[in-house]
């Protein structure tokens, strides 16, 4: 069934786009993952311009969040005090990348750079992660055990200044890293169409040293403000949002994800992030390969971005 999308002006198959809403919510819900940076490529793989697929994934990502986060903050599982500075650098991270976004619209240069940041960030992401992963398993298979990280243990980040103190999640830490990670997220986020989720609780955990308890749902919160920021921002602006097409991505999106928790129940952690990576690396090697290939049509006649 063919039903016509108003902003990205193109019909689309409505049992096409609902599939590819459960496919990615299955992957959410099985690696505990966001899906944006599947589904934005997805959407261009289809047809859809990446102007319009960042844009209105951001909605998409935004509602799949609020969710979550009201779930992890009946928990109590979220750091108040880290989300708040977190989204000091997450909105001033939105604001930017929605201008920057704009400015390469009115330039002509936007598809290609959404194009080139997706495959590089998926390839290294996805190469990491796989990697990742094999050594994992290769040592579980071996009887070696996995090296852990010291919670006491301190890096060079801990000496930095205008340090604060987290209570939730039991640190001291300078508020410096925590605003910079919160600015990139958000940048990215904005010009993406990704929440973010899967370079964000890494950078969190690793990094700073924030308990796995409270990490996934302060991340979650961050997600939701500035995906929401992000919608508002590029519909304010650049009248990208496509209201029909974030809906039918959000039912797929939901009952894939209800599916895709199960599953990830019943998989080695190993093996989700061995899964994962594939997964990711293959995305990104196709958005190359797009890039490569000469195109099907040698040329085609669409409005100029940015333009009247």
């Amino acid at each position: 069934m063919q039903l016509y999308l108003p902003i990205a002006d193109i019909p689309v198959n409505v049992f096409l786009i609902l599939a590819m809403g459960a496919a990615v919510g299955f992957v959410s819900g099985m690696f505990g993952i966001g899906g944006g940076f599947l589904m934005t490529p997805l959407l261009i793989f289809v047809g859809i311009s990446p102007a319009v697929a960042v844009a209105s994934v951001a909605s998409h990502i935004a509602a799949s969040s609020f969710s979550g986060a009201i779930s992890y903050w009946r928990r109590r599982a979220i750091d108040t005090t880290l989300a708040l500075v977190l989204l000091t650098g997450g909105c001033m991270g939105t604001a930017l990348g929605v201008w920057t976004f704009t400015m390469l619209r009115a330039l002509g240069q936007l598809d290609l750079l959404i194009a080139l940041s997706y495959v590089i960030l998926l390839t290294t992401v996805g190469g990491l992660m796989f990697w990742e992963g094999l050594r994992a398993m290769l040592r579980a298979r071996g009887g070696n055990a996995v090296p852990l990280r010291r919670s006491g243990s301190h890096g060079w980040i801990h000496g930095l200044p205008l340090k604060m103190r987290f209570k939730r999640s039991k640190i001291y830490l300078s508020v410096i890293p925590v605003v910079v990670i919160g600015l990139i997220i958000g940048f990215l986020g904005a010009v993406m169409g990704i929440g973010g989720g899967f370079i964000l609780v890494p950078l969190l955990i690793y990094l700073l040293r924030v308990p796995t308890s409270t990490v996934i749902g302060t991340s979650m919160v961050l997600t939701l403000v500035t995906m929401a920021s992000a919608t508002v921002m590029h519909a304010a602006t650049n009248h990208l949002v496509d209201a029909l097409l974030a809906v039918i991505l959000m039912v797929g999106g939901v009952t894939g994800a209800q599916f895709g928790a199960r599953a990830g129940q019943k998989i080695s952690g190993e093996r989700l992030r061995l899964g994962l990576g594939l997964l990711v690396l293959a995305v990104g090697i196709r958005f190359a390969l797009q890039l490569v290939l000469p195109p099907e049509d040698l040329y085609t006649l669409r409005p100029l971005e940015g333009g009247p």
